[in-house]
């Protein structure tokens, strides 16, 4: 009995394993395939039926993109804009959301319900109040203007709040005891425990505003400010039947993102599981 007992879980667990090797294939055949093909020559990528590899590769479609977009600029603005809305985010939705967390106040709940409801907005309904905003103010072509709007997030405030619900209020009853004010409980005590949380809230907030199109694109019109989004979609839609140097760019964008993940996974993991498992 404990013979069929130990085939049925050994078939079940090879099942289960198979089952998550095709998931992976699925998942990571698109990527490798554009990898691998950012390598080829044009008529290898175009041909049909289409091919996973070729007989020949080539690192043309690199040098020819340096030649095409000044590269090191759209890089360097993509993290000043995405490096400064993520720094802003985590500190300005950390306080809100200890806040909403462990301060009461009159209007908390409505507040915090008002916050939520700001999420199911579409950027499209608010993109020519932004615009107005910065043009109003002088920002436009700026890296002050492209940070400014996004400097807090409704999501992120659930977030922060989520995780510093999560925290025994111990820790900061004592600390009032010793006559510690509210921002030295906020900085000295919930700070370090939250690193978890702001690591995650960092990285997506980061991969959002590196990933964005449309926001940088209305906000900015001289080369010298575009992003790395702004700057590809303006290379494709002139130079769209050449798909080598396109899949290069797509490569060489998405790299630094990946090199992040990859620094700060524990912290990405830690922060998911905790944040995600009380409101």
């Amino acid at each position: 009995m404990k013979k069929n007992r130990k085939r049925r879980i050994s078939a079940a667990a090879v099942f289960k394993y198979a089952f998550l090797l095709l998931l992976m294939a699925l998942v990571l055949y698109p990527f490798l395939w554009v990898v691998i093909s950012s390598f080829k020559f044009e008529k290898d990528i175009v041909t049909y039926p289409p091919t996973f590899f070729a007989e020949a590769y080539t690192l043309d479609n690199y040098k020819r993109i340096l030649d095409y977009l000044p590269m090191l600029t759209y890089f360097k603005n993509t993290v000043i804009f995405a490096g400064g809305v993520g720094i802003c985010t985590v500190f300005f939705d950390s306080l809100t959301g200890y806040a909403f967390a462990r301060m009461e106040f009159r209007g908390k709940n409505i507040l915090f319900a008002v916050i939520l409801v700001t999420m199911m907005v579409p950027f499209q309904v608010i993109m020519t109040p932004i615009y107005m905003e910065v043009y109003a103010f002088g920002l436009l072509d700026t890296y002050l203007g492209l940070i400014l709007p996004k400097i807090t997030s409704a999501y992120g405030i659930y977030m922060m709040r989520s995780f510093f619900s999560s925290l025994p209020k111990e820790l900061e009853e004592a600390a009032r005891i010793d006559g510690m004010h509210e921002f030295g409980i906020y900085f000295h005590i919930i700070l370090p425990l939250c690193k978890s949380a702001m690591a995650t809230l960092f990285i997506f907030t980061l991969m959002g505003c590196w990933n964005d199109l449309l926001y940088p694109l209305m906000l900015t019109s001289r080369t010298e400010m575009r992003t790395i989004s702004a700057g590809v979609a303006m290379f494709v839609g002139q130079y769209v039947v050449e798909y080598g140097p396109s899949l290069a760019i797509a490569i060489v964008s998405m790299l630094p993102l990946l090199l992040l993940y990859f620094a700060a996974q524990r912290y990405f993991v830690e922060g998911i599981a905790v944040s995600g498992m009380k409101d």
